[in-house]
Order: structure tokens, then C-alpha cells, then sequence
């Protein structure tokens, strides 16, 4: 029923029985798909793994912004090499993070920027962290092509809506609607967490509410970002089931509607045939 397209299974505070818990978990629950994203080369790799040995499971390989330091040329080529996995089907989890800057600024967007080349060259979906960036994120993906008219060439249009398709989506969406509509128009996908369940959060709640359905995905970034009434725990992504909840309220639509259309757009995005 659920499409979870932002989860981090190989998230390196899960000993291994915990991880075992929680694919059994997955596996016993209405969750038919996950994204495993890395953060790191380690964490890549395993979530290669997983998607090799759990059909439900695919990966995106990627060096988050507070690793931006370890991206050397040989992590980049050992990056390269997962793609060739034929369940690997994003690079990400990749952008910007001023808000806690645990790599400098100038680390960060070197990083970032030689992830988006990769990317581009395999012609691949990319997944952006974008925490208080102050735009520097929407500003290196359009300097680096990320949403010129050849890379949107190189994808379908969205079926829906008719607009040209980028293939980057913005995980963990907490910008305005505004901000929302102007990433759709630069030919972004917009993905939900459970921060839109939280009570005051008004803004993630009215940008999901303007959201066109046809470019809304829906995650848990479990372990991180329990919805309510979890808030404050370890989030899982049978949990996603809180998230759809919220937003299909807030939408005036059915749970099921919502889950099959943002597991729709999810497989279109990530390119999955099944």
C-alpha cells in the first residue's frame, strides 16, 4: 500500500538484531516499498546490499552534508561502481546543511556539487538535503544543470500534469507552499515526512496542502522524525501510515487514494518497473 521513499535501514545505531527487527517489521506491515539512502560510503553499500537481498527494498548512494569531507576521488569512483547495482536507482542523499555545519560551507557545496556531475552523468534521480541552505541549494542545482532542458529530456514528462521532469526531489520538504510550486516549476518532486503531522507546523501542513498530487511523495526518514502520536521516538517506516493520514485529511481524500498515488509517482520517479 505505502511507498516509503526515504528510509535509512542502514542506519549505523541499529545493532544487528535490531536491523532484523525492523525488515521483519517492514515486511509484516502495508509498506510494499522503501528507498534505503545512504549517508556515507558505508552506509551506501549496505543499503546496496539490502536491495539486493529484499525485493521490496531499493537504494540511493549518496554522501550526506555532514560527511562532505570524506568525499574524495576514491569514495566518489567506489559510488560510481554501486550504481552499476541494478537496485541502486538514486544518488543521494546529497545538498546543503547550514543548520548544524558540521562540514564547512565550502566543504559542503564541493561535495555537492561533484555528486550532482555524477548524477548527471548517469542520467540518475538525485535525493537533496536541504536544511536552512538560504537558497545556495536551488542556486547549485540550476548552475549545475540539475534542471537544464537536456537533463529534462532525458525523462518522461509527469503523466498528470504535463510537466517537465527533473527527477530531483527534495527530501523531507519544510519550505512554503510558495517554495513548493517554484520547485515543481523548476521540475522537482516534493517529499512529505512526518514533521507535516506535528501540531503548530503550519507551514509543512499548508505546502502540503498546495502540493499537486501528481508531484508529492511521502517518507519517514526513519529512524528520525516519528510522527505524531510517536513524536520523540525511533521512527519506523510502517509509521508512514501516520503521515498519509495527516495529509489525506488535510487533502479531503481517502488514505488509500493517497498511498497508491504517492506510491505511483514514487516507482515513476525512481524509475522501478514491477
Amino acid at each position: 500500500m505505502y511507498f516509503d521513499s526515504h528510509t535509512h535501514i542502514n542506519n549505523e545505531g541499529y545493532s544487528d538484531a535490531a536491523r532484523a527487527t525492523l525488515i521483519r517489521d517492514i515486511e509484516a506491515s502495508s509498506v510494499d516499498y522503501t528507498v534505503d539512502v545512504g549517508f556515507d560510503l558505508p552506509s551506501s553499500r549496505m543499503a546496496a546490499t539490502h536491495a539486493l537481498f529484499y525485493p521490496w527494498c531499493y537504494a540511493a548512494v549518496g554522501v550526506h552534508p555532514h560527511n562532505a569531507s570524506e568525499l574524495t576521488q576514491e569514495v566518489l569512483d567506489a559510488m560510481e561502481r554501486l550504481t552499476a547495482e541494478e537496485d541502486v536507482v538514486a544518488i543521494g542523499e546529497i545538498g546543503l546543511d547550514y543548520f548544524r555545519n558540521l562540514s564547512p560551507k565550502n566543504v559542503q557545496i564541493n561535495a555537492f556539487q561533484k555528486q550532482i556531475a555524477l548524477a548527471l552523468k548517469l542520467k540518475m534521480p538525485i535525493v537533496i538535503h536541504d536544511r536552512d541552505s538560504d537558497g545556495d541549494v536551488m542556486r547549485i542545482l540550476e548552475e549545475s544543470g540539475a534542471f537544464s532542458e537536456e537533463r529534462k529530456r532525458q525523462f518522461p514528462r509527469n503523466p498528470e500534469t504535463g510537466k517537465a521532469d527533473a527527477r530531483v526531489l527534495l527530501h523531507c520538504f519544510s519550505g512554503t507552499a510558495e517554495d513548493a510550486l517554484d520547485a515543481i516549476e523548476h521540475g522537482c518532486t516534493i517529499s512529505f515526512s512526518g514533521t507535516v503531522t506535528y501540531k503548530k507546523n503550519d507551514k509543512t501542513q499548508n505546502a502540503a496542502m498546495k502540493t499537486p498530487f501528481a508531484h508529492m511523495l511521502v517518507e519517514t526518514d526513519a529512524p528520525y522524525l516519528a510522527p505524531e502520536p510517536y513524536r520523540g521516538k525511533k521512527n519506523t517506516s510502517p509509521l508512514i501510515a501516520y503521515t498519509v493520514q495527516k495529509i489525506a485529511a488535510l487533502r479531503g481524500v481517502s488514505e488509500k487514494e493517497l498511498a497508491e498515488w504517492t506510491k505511483q509517482n514514487a516507482l515513476r520517479f525512481f524509475g522501478i518497473h514491477t
